[in-house]
């Protein structure tokens, strides 16, 4: 197995836990692996990951200017070698993944096919490359205990795919993605992994002048079936995830939040079969809170797992930050714990360093960050379930529908109908029902305690 010639993250060493009042910003003030909460480890509550993509893969570079990071392995970085050949630059960047991610003990990282291979003269040849790159993968894997969460595949960057991939109105370009997500999904099960995300990147439209939508949701139904058969096909027991999203690159992308994800799983026979990988940002994007998503999902029974990373309420772009607001995340966390916490999924961090943000430990400093916020939150939002009093107030709230059973129920023997409740409230001159607060103030400034106490 080929590796660096030497360490690329030489001058860091593995990250340790040091405690609140720690000023060592190479270590974690809040993350504690082994603590126990709720019953399970504080690791095994979080399941955190590390991407490919934007942590290795991407050089800096955006639509205004070239690559600033130093990545070796990247032609196009800054520090790029030029003369380097493909597959030696690839298994470079694997070699400083898994450095950087062994160091940060995060057990598991995540990948694209595109991100750890690159591409040949064909297909044939390209899946030579990716096969080759996982076999150095496994052999990463092996040495450090380290685990893939999920595997995906690509079929948005390459301009064949500028129409989309699944919904492509050319059925060859449809044909090109289902080899390359069968391919990935046979990569993803040889490495174990837990999952396999579908993100359909260009699955959507800029116009209906030229948009049959009735066709492309068809021909997306269709293809997703075919990716539940190929799973069952070659014994994948990992999930599969859609990961919603409601615009950029498209206009109008077909999976814009979780209720209309969940839609289009029912219409198509594919709710019992597929979940959903949300992303906070994309949630953002979309208009709702993250923990309205999580919420969504778990009531649909299709929860599987999360993008940690943050946007910005004043940007209406994905820009992938690494989460920083305790209050944010406390309350995903909550309605994750609630849900009864992951089961194949985790949290994974979809997120990069700013442009200049160029020195190599610059992204232990983004982790390890995001990583605190998150552990922080984990502790917050255990405490308030613990505590009780925000439940148990909720629960008051609705407590007159227990009573109610013959109008929530339409099989209960005394079910009543609408004509019925109009005869009850017109013939009763009492019936005067009055508001009873909501309390949300009362709630947040609960909130806002646990947040403080949380220890």
């Amino acid at each position: 197995m080929t590796s660096s010639p030497e360490p690329f993250f030489g001058n860091i060493d593995a990250i340790a836990y040091e405690g609140p009042e720690s000023d060592n910003p190479l270590a974690f003030r809040w993350y504690d692996a082994g603590r126990i909460i709720m019953g399970k480890t504080m690791a095994e509550h979080l399941r955190f990951g590390v991407c490919y993509w934007h942590s290795f893969a991407w050089d800096g570079s955006d639509i205004f200017g070239h690559g600033t990071l130093d990545r070796p392995w990247n032609p196009a970085s800054r520090t790029g070698n030029t003369t380097i050949d493909p597959l030696d630059a690839a298994k470079l960047k694997m070699a400083a993944a898994f450095e950087f991610i062994e160091k940060l003990g995060a057990p598991f990282f995540s990948f694209h096919d595109i991100d750890i291979a690159p591409a040949g003269s064909s297909f044939r040849e390209t899946c030579g490359h990716f096969d080759e790159m996982v076999d150095e993968a496994a052999g990463h894997m092996d040495r450090t205990g380290i685990k893939l969460l999920w595997g995906t595949t690509n079929a948005f960057s390459h301009p064949r795919f500028m129409a989309g991939a699944a919904t492509n109105p050319d059925p060859d370009l449809f044909a090109y993605a289902a080899a390359q997500v069968a391919h990935c999904m046979n990569a993803t099960h040889r490495l174990g992994g837990a999952n396999y995300v579908l993100w359909g990147g260009r699955e959507g439209y800029e116009t209906l002048l030229n948009t049959d939508m009735s066709r492309e949701l068809d021909q997306l139904g269709r293809f997703l079936n075919m990716v539940v058969e190929h799973k069952h096909a070659i014994g994948f027991e990992g999930a599969l995830l859609i990961e919603p999203k409601p615009m950029e690159p498209t206009k109008h992308q077909y999976d814009y939040d979780v209720a209309t994800v969940y839609g289009f799983l029912q219409r198509y026979g594919l709710d019992n079969e597929i979940k959903v990988n949300i992303e906070v940002n994309h949630a953002t994007l979309s208009g709702h809170d993250f923990h309205h998503e999580v919420a969504t999902a778990v009531h649909s029974g299709i929860f599987g797992s999360i993008d940690a990373n943050a946007g910005d309420d004043r940007l209406g772009w994905d820009l992938d930050l690494f989460p920083k607001s305790v209050e944010q995340m406390t309350l995903g966390m909550l309605e994750i714990l609630r849900g009864g916490g992951f089961t194949t999924g985790g949290l994974m961090f979809d997120t990069k360093l700013r442009r200049m943000s160029i020195e190599r430990d610059d992204l232990f400093h983004g982790h390890i960050g995001a990583m605190d916020t998150m552990a922080r939150s984990l502790l917050a939002a255990a405490s308030i379930l613990e505590d009780g009093e925000i439940d148990r107030r909720r629960t008051a709230r609705y407590a007159g529908w227990d009573a109610e059973q013959r109008i929530l129920d339409g099989s209960h023997p005394a079910a009543v109908t609408l004509q019925q409740l109009h005869d009850e409230v017109i013939g009763d001159d009492s019936f005067d029902p009055q508001p009873v607060s909501g309390r949300q103030e009362a709630l947040e400034n609960l909130v806002a305690r646990h947040i403080e106490r949380a220890r």
